[in-house]
């Protein structure tokens, strides 16, 4: 089993950053991939991004591409969501995945971090 604890969460003004941590613990080295995803109140889960664990490389939805950014420090088996130019549409929960195959099937999911981007 893989958990994860999401935070760095919170408000933030619009135009502002934030940067969001998942921690993992346990059988970390089932982890092949990582991601971030946000559910809006009314709305379906919305993919964010993911890192291939060992290698580093990156993916993203056009949706996101040049606001936001994931990395990832293995040796604190964290993953970080730096978000920036935050809009009032950003406002959701927040959750980090885990995936122990590849970076489309997920695993694990943390508990997710509330995002508030105040017009």
């Amino acid at each position: 089993q893989v958990q994860l604890v999401e935070s760095g969460g919170g408000l933030v003004q619009a135009g502002g950053s934030l940067k969001l941590s998942c921690a993992a613990s346990g059988r970390t080295n089932d982890i092949d991939h990582m991601g971030w995803f946000r559910q809006a109140p009314g709305k379906e889960r919305e993919f964010l991004g993911a890192v291939r664990w060992s290698f580093g490389n990156t993916r993203y939805p056009d949706s996101v591409t040049g606001r936001f950014a994931i990395s990832r420090d293995i040796a604190k088996n964290t993953m970080y969501l730096q978000m920036n130019r935050l809009k009032p549409e950003d406002t959701a929960v927040y959750y980090c995945a885990a995936a122990r195959y590849n970076g489309y099937a997920w695993d694990y999911w943390g508990q997710g971090t509330q995002v508030t981007v105040s017009s």
